[in-house]
């Protein structure tokens, strides 16, 4: 066959191959059709039916479907122009097998269900199974599989939270050898601070800083960083309050490890005025709190034994009954105000962060009248860590929680807060802050589960003043998906969750931006055997 066109464009002539005088001639109507159009449309035409058969020729190439390639063409082409989606190739009864329930005791003492994927292709092969058979053994062997994984998750879970409820023996080793100093040593019964800087704790052109803790090292951590990243530590004041237990093994820390020009001061709950006058609503909402987790939750062997739960709600679960989240020093926070009546602005740290920078800047941010400068938790490149909403902490099932807050509200994060005092006088936080955690007792802990931060969430709702995610970094220690690299260039890092640094299921790439503020030549380091790995 030749194809022939003119120079004009306007006629078209298909010869026969065999030089038959017959031919076909097309003739083009100049004013309706752009003839160069027509002639780029059959080279493009020619060349995708060329394409077109090729690719369908595959299917007569594989040896189990035997079809020409017009056949082939129609079987894929043909459902999709009538609307209809092509048939599956898998058997029905695949389907059907697959999803049907399995018992909870029926794969219990069987031997014959493969192990690993190997082992069931070695089956397959062997057996010569039909499709139900097949169907059979996989769901089996998936269904083994899942219960398992989900049982060994459980049991991290456990572990993780046996590990991050315990004191470690090097911390209370620590703790008893300061003590013992305290008590032998005069240097380590100092006055903090000395007399001649007393006036300085209550002087609000110092940078105040509070840290609540009864962990001696973590708060030497916190302190120490503070301090060395600080640009004029000569006005840096740090109030530490700790209990009653380690109120001695604190002092005497601080005593023999100076961190002047820096003002520290170490004082007990009980040595504040405030605290040991008529009841103190923190303490009786601590207690009753402590009765109802006791009998609600039933300990941890009950969790671990939940068979319906999946593993995400053991682990919030085991979380709650964590003693850190009924400790006083956690919630002491809601009662800034009172323990400090002269200061007007301070800054609130946790003992699981490191301090990267200097935070003398967070003093010129202004707040526009709010309480609570925070880092927002609801966004950011790190999904898994910036994704939190009030939804994430609080039951929106319960209709006190729904007709009060919005699920999608952002969320904030505890740990390094600016405290605008002379601000939070003028509302009432702390009252909204214990008739919410009343309310959460008397519901049997049905509007959150553990924790200051949900409450926290209520009182300071419409106080918050957003600051740059900079000075406040999460997640360090709950996953590892944060860089190194990133986590050295934040201000501060957070190491909230259960892998705190002083422990030995913490990160090991990330512990390291804690180890560098312990001196680990120190002789009351070493004699306890606290190492960097």
């Amino acid at each position: 066959m030749q194809l022939h066109i003119s120079p004009s464009l306007r006629h078209v002539t298909v010869f026969p191959s065999k030089g038959f005088k017959e031919f076909i001639k097309v003739k083009v109507a100049s004013k309706r059709v752009s003839y160069r159009m027509l002639f780029y449309s059959l080279l493009v035409f020619t060349f995708l039916l060329r394409f077109v058969f090729v690719l369908t020729a595959v299917d007569g190439i594989d040896g189990e479907n035997k079809c020409t390639t017009i056949g082939c063409l129609g079987k894929k082409l043909g459902p999709r122009i009538l609307g209809r989606r092509p048939e599956s190739s898998v058997p029905e009864v695949i389907y059907q097998t697959l999803d049907e329930n399995l018992g909870k005791n029926e794969l219990q003492g069987r031997s014959d269900i493969p192990q690993t994927l190997e082992e069931f292709m070695t089956d397959m092969k062997k057996g010569g199974y039909d499709a139900k058979t097949f169907a059979v053994k996989l769901r089996e062997m998936v269904t083994l599989m899942e219960q398992r994984t989900r049982m060994a998750k459980i049991q991290e879970y456990l572990y993780r939270h046996v590990a991050s409820s315990s004191i470690p023996k090097q911390l209370h080793c620590l703790s008893l050898s300061l003590a013992n100093e305290h008590t032998n040593n005069a240097a380590a019964r100092l006055q903090l601070p000395s007399a001649e800087l007393v006036p300085a704790l209550v002087d609000n052109s110092y940078f105040h800083f509070v840290l609540a803790s009864d962990n001696v090292l973590a708060a030497s951590v916190v302190a120490t960083s503070l301090v060395h990243n600080f640009l004029r530590p000569q006005k840096v004041v740090l109030h530490i309050i700790t209990d009653r237990k380690t109120y001695y093994p604190m002092q005497a820390w601080f005593s023999l490890h100076s961190l002047s020009p820096a003002i520290i001061e170490v004082k007990a709950l009980h040595h504040f005025d405030w605290f040991t006058k008529g009841k103190v609503p923190v303490l009786e909402a601590m207690e009753k709190d402590q009765k109802v987790r006791s009998q609600f939750r039933g300990g941890s062997s009950a969790i671990v034994a939940n068979t319906t739960e999946k593993p995400k709600v053991i682990a919030a679960k085991l979380q709650a009954l964590s003693p850190k989240y009924n400790s006083v020093m956690n919630h002491i926070r809601i009662h800034l105000p009172e323990l400090f009546p002269s200061l007007n602005k301070l800054v609130f740290l946790d003992d699981d962060i490191v301090v990267q920078t200097d935070l003398s800047p967070l003093w010129d941010i202004e707040m526009n009248g709010k309480v609570n400068g925070a880092v927002e938790t609801c966004s950011g490149e790190d999904r898994f860590v910036m994704s939190k909403r009030l939804k994430s902490y609080l039951n929106f099932s319960h209709p006190l929680i729904s007709e009060n807050f919005h699920p999608n509200e952002c969320a904030w994060a505890y740990g390094m807060n600016i405290f605008d005092l002379e601000a939070w006088r003028k509302t009432n936080i702390s009252n909204v802050y214990h008739y919410w955690v009343e309310q959460n007792i008397k519901s049997d802990l049905s509007l959150w589960q553990l924790g200051t931060l949900p409450p926290g969430l209520i009182a300071f709702h419409g106080h918050v003043h957003v600051i740059d995610p900079f000075w406040h970094m999460l997640g360090l220690g709950y996953q590892e998906n944060t860089s190194f690299g990133d986590a050295e260039s934040a201000g501060v890092v957070h190491f909230n969750g259960r892998a705190k640094p002083w422990l030995e299921i913490a990160f090991p790439q990330l512990r390291k931006l804690w180890t560098k503020y312990v001196d680990f030549s120190d002789k009351f380091i070493k004699s306890c055997h606290i190492r960097a790995s």
